[in-house]
């Protein structure tokens, strides 16, 4: 493709904002008519890391992990509904969390699952499950790893941490048919997840 040639060049980062979750960095670049300009990004990374993943190609790893969880028993989809500052509503979306450092991304996939909704993670489907992805890439460098596999146990709340605000539930295609139909706030993810189990796609 031709486009490939016409590449913008990164020169620096400052950072504008820093704290525990979440920086804010301004990336000067040029652009491929030797123009300089500036980027505006959102990054869980710290300054460092964020250099290497950009200057050195380095630091691949899913800042989180995104849960497809599935009860083959009785054919549900487990979402959850999650209140979230940003829009301050709720938000109909898929178990995830963030992956400690060095943490194995299975590892931090149960561990968020039990969390968030006491269940347990099991029969991970590897081949379908993504390595990594960018939800947000015109804003943010945060990126993904979409697991799924089954889930089993009984659903309860009492394991979530005071700022989560989170209710776990499942649905039939029945239901996730009607839940699709209906005024709510989805995440993006959620919804293809939901359209695609609708239609009857292997989950």
């Amino acid at each position: 493709m031709k486009s490939e040639n016409k590449k913008n060049e990164i020169i620096n980062v400052e950072v504008i904002f820093e704290s525990k979750f979440l920086n804010l960095f301004k990336v000067i670049y040029k652009t491929y008519l030797g123009n300089e300009k500036y980027w505006i990004v959102a990054s869980r990374k710290t300054i460092d890391s964020y250099k290497k993943l950009i200057f050195e190609k380095d630091n691949y790893a899913s800042d989180a992990v995104v849960i497809v969880g599935y009860d083959d028993a009785e054919d549900r989809l487990l979402l959850i509904k999650e209140f979230r500052i940003p829009i301050n509503d709720y938000i109909i979306s898929l178990p995830a969390g963030l992956v400690d450092a060095g943490e194995d991304i299975e590892k931090a996939a149960r561990r968020e699952l039990f969390e968030e909704t006491g269940l347990e993670l099991y029969d991970i489907d590897r081949e379908r499950s993504s390595k990594r992805t960018y939800p947000s890439v015109g804003m943010s460098d945060e990126s993904i790893s979409m697991l799924f596999g089954r889930v089993r146990g009984v659903i309860t709340e009492k394991n979530q941490e005071e700022s989560e605000n989170i209710k776990p539930f499942f649905v039939t295609k029945d239901e996730a048919k009607k839940l699709l139909l209906e005024n709510h706030n989805f995440d993006t993810k959620a919804w293809l997840v939901l359209r695609s189990f609708v239609d009857g796609n292997k989950l």
